[in-house]
């Protein structure tokens, strides 16, 4: 008894190392990157297109075609993945095609972002012909994103209590009905908190949009989804590797990697507030 009391010690002690030395080096990070990004923040650095070979203006084409890439992927991901997920976990038949499904999604799931991007321009950059362009990174972010998406919609299903279903089927409604108004309400939250983690996901990826929907510059904004567009992680790249003058676009640099950032946490603290502000209503 006393043995085992001394492991369990021992193994919470390591445990609250590692997350304390986690922690650590996540908030050198942070305070690294707001430090040397947080120089250049300013409304203009925002609202206001690079000039002069980049070394000065801001970064608000970046902005608006992170946000439209986004938007677009998202529209495509949100039906098909709700769908997906209602058919694995209602109509799925038979067993070993449900197997080979949620085999390929697993699989989707673990491949690298870089063979999303390779993917997405040999089949809409090349092969459909949409060039560089808004849609073709629109369509491999959505590529990119439906994996885990489905994922989180099918564990959010399978989450809603059995009772729920059986209560639904055994008051008259029809398979249909039960899943519309009772197991999809019931199932919402996560899938909200779904929806907002693949945002901060899509937001943030490179190699996807390198090859098929990034510039390296440009000052116009776009104006339909045959244009090519500039992009939040894809300027830090192109800022850090391919500038003229690194000494004052390393700084612009970092100051776009504090915005991509403050997006990606904020996104996660929304998903994180309304998880809570979901399980607070259920307990009412």
């Amino acid at each position: 008894m006393i043995r085992r009391k001394i492991v369990n010690n021992i193994g919470l002690s390591l445990l609250t190392l590692l997350l304390c030395l986690t922690i650590l080096v996540l908030l050198i990070f942070l305070v690294r990157i707001f430090y040397l990004g947080g120089k250049v923040l300013s409304w203009e650095f925002l609202f206001t297109a690079p000039r002069n070979a980049m070394q000065e203006g801001g970064i608000f084409p970046a902005l608006i075609g992170t946000f439209w890439l986004t938007v677009c992927s998202m529209m495509i991901v949100i039906p098909l993945g709700v769908l997906t997920a209602i058919f694995l976990t209602n109509y799925g038949k038979p067993k070993c095609l449900v197997n080979i499904v949620q085999t390929a999604i697993n699989t989707l799931a673990g491949t690298p972002s870089i063979i999303y991007g390779l993917f997405g321009m040999a089949i809409f950059v090349n092969l459909l012909r949409f060039n560089v362009s808004l849609i073709s990174g629109a369509f491999t972010l959505a590529i990119l994103a439906l994996p885990l998406f489905i994922t989180s919609c099918t564990e959010a299903i399978k989450s809603v209590p059995i009772d729920f279903y059986e209560a639904s089927l055994a008051l008259g409604a029809t398979k249909k009905q039960t899943i519309m108004r009772i197991v999809l309400p019931t199932a919402l939250p996560n899938i909200l908190t779904g929806i907002i983690i693949c945002i901060g996901r899509v937001a943030g990826e490179t190699a996807p949009i390198m090859f098929t929907a990034a510039t390296f510059y440009t000052r116009r904004l776009p104006k339909s989804l045959s244009d090519e567009v500039m992009a939040l992680p894809y300027h830090i790249y192109a800022l850090m590797t391919e500038g003229t003058h690194p000494e004052y676009q390393k700084s612009i640099a970092y100051g776009t990697a504090v915005v991509l950032l403050i997006m990606v946490l904020g996104v996660s603290a929304t998903a994180i507030l309304i998880r809570s502000y979901f399980r607070r209503k259920r307990k009412w």
